[in-house]
């Protein structure tokens, strides 16, 4: 990894590693006598889902129960949907799952990564499975491996909260601990990102700040990552430049919805072609429904989707 523009080698686990020098530096390189700010992030859940070292065989006695659309029927959708490239059936590769071992690993690491897999990887071969049995198997790899790494990113996370706690700096400490965005977990039969559809759209995330959130309590506003910023300078007592986008989150952290809360939400991707081939949209929702636009000069489509009576955005309202 990169360390303050210098290349640097580590030999290990990345979600251990990166625990490991930001407990570092909250114990033995901040000044203890200011405020601080740490920036503490993640990679392990994303592609290609490569679990530690103690979670390779973590929910090996067990089944991941599937998710309704695994095997949507592309048939019944619009263009976008039928020409993307991302699904478990077809797009994912035997490096995501794990067929083969992932690079770089030391000989003891390989060893390790050899014991978990291979006999799993051999009943595999040898039952030459095919049509929706191939597509389960791949999708009970995919997502007892994602489930590993996040087990793995919890597990790292919980150190550091610990930390906060054994050194009394938990009850003046604001903690968030959210994503980027969502992920599709077979639903739609996909992987993968990009997308307005619920699963990629909603972006889990968790507030810890003791004397202002109460524990156990959920905000159902419309919030976006954009607002963390705003809500970081805010709990700093720190004002935020003119013409900064996002809101500050503090009101609805105590409690409060201020009057001229946002009441919709703005979406659009434009990255194509790239990958997975999912075409260019834009969309607004307001958390009831969901308009989206698919816009190429080859795919000219709206959707429509009731949120309440068809969650899983199976049912376009405009057809």
């Amino acid at each position: 990894m990169t360390r303050n523009g210098e290349p640097t080698q580590y030999t290990g686990y990345a979600t251990e590693i990166i625990t490991d020098l930001a407990l570092d530096w909250l114990k033995d390189s901040r000044d203890p006598s200011k405020p601080f700010m740490l920036m503490y992030q993640h990679k392990a859940p994303h592609r290609g889902w490569e679990p530690g070292p103690d979670y390779l065989t973590m929910y090996d006695d067990r089944d991941v129960p599937e998710p309704p659309s695994l095997f949507e029927d592309y048939s019944l959708r619009g263009k976008a949907v039928r020409q993307q490239d991302m699904t478990i059936a077809e797009t994912i590769s035997d490096a995501d799952l794990k067929l083969i071992p992932p690079r770089n690993l030391t000989s003891e690491q390989l060893a390790a990564w050899n014991t978990a897999y291979e006999p799993k990887n051999r009943a595999f071969r040898e039952a030459k499975l095919t049509g929706r049995e191939l597509t389960r198997w791949k999708y009970q790899r995919y997502i007892k491996d994602y489930l590993r790494c996040v087990a793995s990113v919890d597990d790292q996370v919980g150190r550091v909260l610990d930390y906060l706690d054994e050194s009394g700096l938990a009850e003046n400490t604001l903690v968030v601990y959210c994503s980027d965005q969502g992920f599709y977990l077979g639903e739609h039969g996909w992987f993968d990102k990009r997308w307005m559809y619920e699963e990629s759209l909603r972006t889990p995330c968790l507030v810890r700040w003791p004397g202002v959130v109460e524990p156990g309590s959920a905000c159902g506003r419309i919030t976006s990552p954009l607002d963390l910023a705003q809500t970081f300078l805010e709990a700093a007592g720190v004002a935020a430049p003119s013409g900064m986008q996002g809101d500050s989150l503090v009101p609805l952290l105590e409690g409060e919805t201020p009057d001229d809360w946002r009441q919709t939400f703005y979406y659009h991707y434009y990255e194509y072609p790239s990958w997975h081939y999912v075409r260019r949209h834009y969309g607004v929702t307001d958390g009831r429904y969901k308009l989206i636009y698919f816009y190429e000069p080859d795919v000219d489509e709206w959707e429509m989707y009731d949120l309440l009576n068809d969650r899983n955005e199976q049912s376009n309202l405009i057809t």
